[in-house]
């Protein structure tokens, strides 16, 4: 008699369903994205700056797409994690404040100063 094992992730969360070659959907369609980026670029910039710089101009131009599809960051995607740097660094950029309150001397009506010398 056999016995049957399965084995299943440490992680349940991390794991992701795969459909061509390995990839997941997300990946396949950067991936499908960047090519088409590429091809586009070279095919329209070829003929007018030449072969060499327009393949120069097609990693330059598809590398974000492809790497759209395989960037995690913390468990976000690119696309949340440009969002959290924009919002971090741009929209909610400055100074923060930081003002302590001592719950204890509120609740009580105290003032700090009574109590030291």
């Amino acid at each position: 008699m056999s016995i049957i094992e399965v084995k299943i992730p440490k992680e349940v969360r991390r794991h992701k369903e795969t459909i061509f070659f390995g990839l997941s959907v997300r990946q396949f369609l950067c991936a499908a994205a960047a090519v088409l980026i590429a091809v586009g670029v070279y095919l329209g910039l070829g003929p007018v700056l030449g072969k060499e710089t327009a393949s120069w101009l097609c990693i330059l131009c598809a590398a974000p797409a492809g790497v759209a599809g395989f960037f995690t960051y913390n468990g976000m995607t690119f696309e949340q994690f440009v969002w959290a740097v924009i919002k971090s660094e741009i929209l909610c950029a400055g100074g923060r404040r930081f003002e302590s309150q001592n719950l204890l001397y509120t609740l009580t009506g105290r003032k700090e100063a009574d109590d030291f010398d």
